[in-house]
């Protein structure tokens, strides 16, 4: 019984919390099979490898200095930090690499980070939970479960996601030194918010918990805020860019309008859930989320072939959707 409790706090809320950035992705929703493996790699991948690296780490200091205390200090602020988000990165790279068409905007190199980093904290928070079962029975393991969970359950999504950012900075951006220094900028933001969270953690004593605590939650609110501006930002560009499509007789005005409303697309999807039109409604939807990244990115970026491309192939796309899709 401890152990299947164990795993429920500390893989349910993980789920939950990656239900809630899949549903604040409104307008452009990203393949549920791509967030499960970001998931699992999260979870088996990137927590098996830490796991092994921080504690090779831990023990090769420990040998040096002969001083537990300073190999845990270390291992939290130094290893930690360095191989957990490299690990974690790995995944949104590799999005970023093999599934470019999915990779379109900051807001989605966020739901990619945030999603492996909730699959690593899934693992990592019921290795804590079940210690905390060991050393104290059931009150250490809710004990462990709340600080785990509502305390810091937001922790490595807010880390991880300036990955995403770096990554998506790089996709939409000219310059190559941009190009460049986005990436790398957004790794080492992300391991230094790591290295300063387990740093404090590791002086969790009255005013320095506190001030962690307030650290730690005021990036949390700032991770949430740049979803609610990229998300402004995605629907500005459905707006923005669609008109055309209007225009040319390819969608209706009144589609127009449902596509760059998060609530009319939502009211349109369960219409056609009730009429069995659903899955045609939802595809439009989609296509026109996905033209509209794509018209940005040849704004912003200039001529490419394989953008033009897809744009070509999203309006061919739009045009055999839109007979059946339904409006809110």
């Amino acid at each position: 019984m401890p152990l299947i409790t164990t795993l429920f706090f500390g893989f349910a809320p993980m789920f939950l919390f990656a239900y809630i950035l899949y549903w604040l992705d409104r307008y452009e929703k990203e393949p549920v099979i791509l967030l499960g493996a970001v998931f699992v790699w999260g979870m088996v991948i990137a927590a098996g490898g830490a796991y092994i690296l921080n504690t090779i780490f831990g023990v090769t200091v420990f040998a040096v200095t002969g001083s537990e205390s300073f190999s845990d200090l270390a291992m939290g602020s130094i290893s930690a930090p360095v191989v957990e988000e490299s690990l974690k990165g790995m995944a949104v790279l590799l999005v970023f690499l093999i599934f470019y068409r999915e990779f379109d905007s900051v807001l989605d190199g966020i739901i990619y980070a945030g999603v492996t980093a909730l699959g690593f904290a899934a693992t990592e928070n019921s290795i804590y939970i079940w210690r905390g079962f060991e050393s104290d029975g059931w009150d250490g393991l809710f004990t462990l479960t709340f600080i785990r969970v509502i305390l810091v359950g937001w922790q490595h999504p807010f880390y991880t996601s300036f990955i995403g950012i770096g990554l998506a900075v790089a996709r939409l951006n000219r310059s190559l030194a941009v190009r460049l220094i986005a990436p790398v900028a957004g790794i080492g933001i992300a391991m230094l918010n790591h290295s300063i969270h387990n740093t404090l953690a590791s002086f969790a004593e009255g005013l320095t918990c506190l001030f962690g605590l307030a650290l730690d939650w005021s990036g949390v609110l700032f991770m949430f805020g740049l979803i609610l501006w990229a998300t402004w930002v995605e629907r500005r560009n459905i707006i923005k860019h669609l008109h055309e499509e209007v225009e040319m007789g390819l969608i209706s005005s009144a589609q127009y309008r449902t596509a760059s409303s998060a609530m009319g697309r939502g009211l349109a999807c369960l219409s056609g859930l009730l009429s069995g039109r659903y899955l045609a409604t939802t595809r439009f939807y989609q296509t026109c989320a996905e033209l509209a990244h794509k018209k940005e990115q040849l704004n912003r970026l200039g001529h490419r072939e394989r953008v033009a491309n897809l744009i070509e192939k999203y309006r061919a796309d739009l045009k055999k959707l839109a007979p059946n899709a339904l409006t809110s």
